[in-house]
């Protein structure tokens, strides 16, 4: 009998023949596990992994992680061979391979500050008690978290159970005293409920044999809220009366800090304090992206109730900066929220900064942090004069809410925040279950992500660098790392090459060759500045490659190296033979060389960058 499992936490799928071990008959069985990316490294069972359009398969030797070529009807062993576990289950290998997949991404996290938007929709949907479930698995893994839960759909119900209808200018609600009572009292009811399910400990039958009886009894999380947002009214604007409805003045950094540092999650309400005492109802939204540039936190993440669509309806994965920015500024003329944005942070078009078209030219994501200054004492939001800008970007009221322009509203509040120093946004769908572990730890994650530094500076070659690229390649060709290329050679291929650019200088490149018959592509030339060796310039320019040769619909890269093998070895490269290299490239081989084969199969779809995205 023949049973498969997959799971979609894991890149690995597994087959499995012969379930069912049947012990009086002696025939081999079996297991046979694809590995459909090589970055990771099963579990000690013969595996075997499948490169490419070729009928061969490849086995791990497990003593040096080699891959040695056999024939897969070859490749089949007793059960009771010494080095398979038959009790070590195909739930179980799932389950330790899913943990290894996602410990970088552990350790990455532990530490960081990510301020939460859980938008109105999902507060008052059911989907808010499995997202709190996660946030707190996710508290006690040690991230710190500050939640801003968004109230207006609760206040909406509860004027109109009242007979009252809620009432907007632009972004912001007109608070008269109906809605400031029902704003009070959603966000009172808002910030109880998250209490009590954050509240709730692990189910103690699950931790009795570790031996843990004594803490069953503590509360899941402890969560902190209070007097941290100093707000002031909005007032009278254009002859518009806003009644009791605020705009951030001040958030109180120190005490969020020292609640947080003291292992609290912190709940920060929409409802600011004035100066003379009064209750002011601000925006959400701008409430927590002023939170995300004051405390500095190392994410925003908005959870909404559907997903970031191109016009073609799939789901957009990853924006850079410059790519949000230019989105919302084309929709300045239809849409309100985008002119907010065009006027908030000026009509400087970030791709066109300097004059000349560099579509990377940030500055470790903080060039533009225009917002940056007035954060930095703590406190402090006024400019020294009790007087203060913008300082959060307010979304909402009706263009918001009709949803006419999907999800733009919280595109433009992302652009808004990447642009004042936090490097990434992640907007993430609610309704999904586990949306945050997927979007946390699988390196492509599920949901958009907009992010100021992460292809910073790279993109393809112009003619004019053919000088920087030379003078970074020649010290390698010297040294024997990298073949010898003419001048000239180096010129016809100058339109597949990459390059990271730093304040007008070259700084790395690399160059990708395609073969599109064969789908696969060829990535050479991978050289840093000697200046810039070890900071992540050389794995930037490599994501970048992937996404672009998946964007050209490419499914596996290979590469010939002598000296750098064990740099792409812990990229996800693992040795092929030489039948995987496309036949015209075959021919052109320097086998005196003596190069080792490297290839890597790349996951369909993991960008969500079309090829009339990132890749112009």
């Amino acid at each position: 009998m023949s049973h498969s499992t997959t799971r979609s936490y894991s890149t690995l799928h597994y087959h499995h023949h012969h379930h069912h071990h049947h012990h009086h008959n002696n025939k081999p069985t079996t297991h046979r596990l694809l590995l459909h990316s090589f970055s990771l490294k099963p579990p000690p069972s013969s595996s075997t992994v499948k490169h490419g359009p070729t009928t061969n398969w490849v086995a791990f030797n497990n003593n040096n992680n080699n891959y040695t070529h056999v024939h897969e009807e070859e490749h089949t062993y007793d059960d009771d061979d010494d080095y398979y576990d038959s009790s070590f289950s195909i739930e179980d290998q799932l389950f330790v391979g899913w943990f290894r997949e996602a410990w970088p991404y552990l350790r990455a996290h532990r530490g960081a500050t990510f301020v939460v938007i859980i938008s109105g929709e999902i507060v008052a949907s059911p989907y808010l008690h499995f997202i709190l479930k996660d946030i707190a698995l996710l508290h006690h893994l040690g991230i710190k978290f500050i939640l801003v839960p968004g109230t207006h759909v609760q206040i909406d119900n509860l004027l109109a159970q009242r007979g009252h209808k809620p009432k907007h200018n632009g972004p912001y609600r007109i608070t008269d005293s109906e809605s400031l009572a029902a704003a009070m009292q959603a966000a009172g009811g808002i910030r109880m409920m998250i209490e009590a399910k954050l509240s709730a400990g692990p189910s103690i039958c699950n931790i009795r044999r570790h031996g843990d009886s004594n803490r069953v009894h503590d509360v899941g999380v402890s969560v902190a809220s209070g007097n941290f947002l100093a707000a002031k009214r909005r007032g009278v604007v254009n002859g518009v009366d806003y009644g009791s409805t605020g705009e951030v003045k001040r958030i109180d950094v120190d005490r969020m800090r020292e609640r947080l540092d003291a292992g609290c999650l912190v709940v920060l309400s929409n409802l600011g304090y004035s100066s003379s005492g009064e209750v002011l109802n601000c925006n959400t939204y701008e409430v927590a992206t002023a939170c995300a540039l004051a405390t500095g936190a190392d994410k925003l993440i908005c959870i909404i109730d559907g997903s970031i669509l191109d016009e073609d309806g799939h789901l957009i994965r990853f924006l850079t900066l410059q790519e949000a920015d230019m989105l919302v500024r084309e929709r300045a003329m239809q849409s309100e929220i985008a002119a907010h944005y065009v006027k908030t942070v000026g009509e400087e078009n970030l791709s066109s900064h300097n004059g000349s078209v560099r579509p990377h030219s940030l500055a470790n994501g903080k060039a533009f942090g225009v917002h940056n200054a007035a954060f930095q004492n703590g406190i402090g939001f006024d400019n020294g004069n009790g007087l203060s800008g913008e300082h959060g970007f307010a979304i909402g009221g009706r263009e918001r809410e009709s949803r006419s322009n999907g999800y733009f509203s919280e595109l433009a509040a992302a652009a808004f925040v990447c642009r004042g120093g936090v490097q990434r946004v992640h907007l993430l769908d609610g309704t999904v279950e586990g949306v945050l572990f997927l979007e946390l730890f699988k390196r492509d994650g599920t949901g958009t992500m907009v992010a100021s530094d992460l292809y910073e500076g790279t993109r393809m070659a112009r003619v004019t660098d053919f000088a920087g690229i030379r003078q970074i390649i020649r010290p390698l060709e010297e040294s024997g790392t990298l073949v010898r290329r003419t001048d000239e050679e180096l010129l016809n291929s100058l339109d597949c090459f990459v390059v990271v650019e730093r304040e007008g200088q070259i700084i790395a490149c690399g160059a990708l060759f395609p073969f599109a018959e064969e789908k696969c592509g060829e990535i050479a030339a991978i050289a840093v500045s000697s200046e810039c060796q070890g900071g992540g310039q050389g794995d930037k320019l490599l994501d970048y490659m992937e996404k672009k040769a998946l964007s050209l619909g490419l499914d596996m890269l290979f590469l010939l190296t002598t000296r750098t093998a064990d740099w792409f070895k812990s990229r996800g490269f693992s040795e092929c033979s030489i039948d995987l290299i496309p036949e015209e490239r075959r021919k052109r081989i320097n086998l005196s060389r003596k190069s080792k084969y490297y290839a890597k199969k790349l996951l369909p779809d993991t960008s969500g960058i079309t090829s009339k995205g990132s890749f112009r």
